[in-house]
């Protein structure tokens, strides 16, 4: 019954395969050797973008981090929401790999709104004591379980664009997204606008790798210069490209997000009617409050998830708000035994 994090499940037995076809004999170093040669090509492939130019990071930090240096100096703004990873979750990273780049936060939701974007975007400004306008960052899915629909991406762009500001994609959970508006990865990027998108790839099920994928190709130089100025390029590049590859062959990144967007769905069916939802979860993350002694229960009978307040003190029926997140493989059995604890 481990709810806690998409990040703590298991690798499938198809990326440790893949790893073990790798590693016979020697290959060329830092990316030249012809597995992560293939790779590039199926990216290229799935985005339908045969210019593009494709990199692999072990970890999503440096996939955000980098990609947003290659674009932003350190004296401009990213403009993002407050919840977003580049803001709660990355330890001043992009900051740092900026030279010192400001993050200006827009609105009070997880989904940037275009309006809000563009008053934000008209308040910056221009002066030489002024952080410049550098670039806009979105997460999808978002941190708080949302998605982005099509023309959401594309209303975000256009704001972008009319400022002459690149769109970054932060895709830690971009197949759960895909998965539940059902499109393209081509159709979630750059035919919606984005100027660089990350396919994430370790919050489903990969055991360290993410693709940083520039649509323009011009920042390619710089990007390369930064991931091993940062630390990023591996010498032993090949085991990056091989859980990519397996990743790829035969859409397993599809299938493990729509397993994991359907073990949520089927937590949520159970949950509804028992506990206060927030939102309306769309992808395998789901916000809702219990009442303190129903966590204490489940965590006491073993379930495993985070709570925003402490649960062995104050009012047992106080409802408290936990998050859930399901990866691809936990099991109907865990999610229909939490539910009996808390239903029962």
């Amino acid at each position: 019954m481990f709810f806690a994090s998409d990040n703590s499940g298991p690798v499938p037995p198809q990326i440790l395969d893949a790893l073990a076809r790798a590693n016979q004999g020697p290959a060329k170093a830092y990316g030249n050797d012809p597995l992560s040669e293939e790779v590039v090509h199926r990216l290229r492939t799935l985005f339908e973008a045969p210019d593009a130019a494709v990199y692999l990071v072990a970890t999503g930090t440096a996939a955000n981090s980098l990609a947003l240096a290659s674009y932003v100096k350190p004296y401009d703004a990213i403009f993002c929401t407050p919840p977003s990873h580049i803001e709660e979750d990355e330890c001043n990273a992009p900051e740092f790999y900026t030279g010192g780049a400001k993050l200006r936060l827009v609105g009070d939701s997880d989904l940037l709104d275009a309006d809000d974007l563009r008053a934000a975007i008209d308040r910056s400004g221009r002066a030489v004591h002024n952080a410049q306008r550098g670039a806009v960052s979105i997460t999808q899915a978002t941190e708080k379980g949302h998605v982005y629909t099509l023309e959401d991406i594309a209303a975000l762009s256009a704001v972008a664009r009319d400022y002459g500001l690149p769109l970054h994609l932060d895709g830690a959970r971009f197949a759960n997204a895909c998965a539940a508006l059902d499109c393209t990865p081509a159709e979630m990027t750059w035919k919606a606008g984005v100027d660089v998108a990350v396919f994430g790839g370790t919050k489903n099920g990969l055991m360290g790798v993410e693709a940083v994928i520039f649509f323009d190709p011009e920042k390619a130089r710089e990007f390369e210069l930064r991931r091993k100025r940062g630390g990023h390029l591996f010498s032993k590049h090949r085991y990056l490209a091989a859980q990519m590859q397996g990743y790829l062959q035969d859409d397993l990144w599809l299938d493990l997000a729509r397993e994991a967007n359907a073990k949520s769905k089927r937590l949520l069916d159970g949950l509804t009617g028992v506990a206060e939802i927030a939102g309306t979860p769309q992808v395998n993350m789901i916000f809702a409050k219990l009442p303190r002694k129903l966590h204490a229960k489940a965590f006491a009978a073993g379930a495993y998830y985070y709570c925003m307040d402490d649960v062995e003190s104050g009012d047992q029926d106080q409802p408290v708000m936990a998050r859930y997140v399901c990866d691809w493989s936990i099991s109907e059995d865990q999610i229909d035994r939490y539910l009996e604890i808390v239903t029962g």
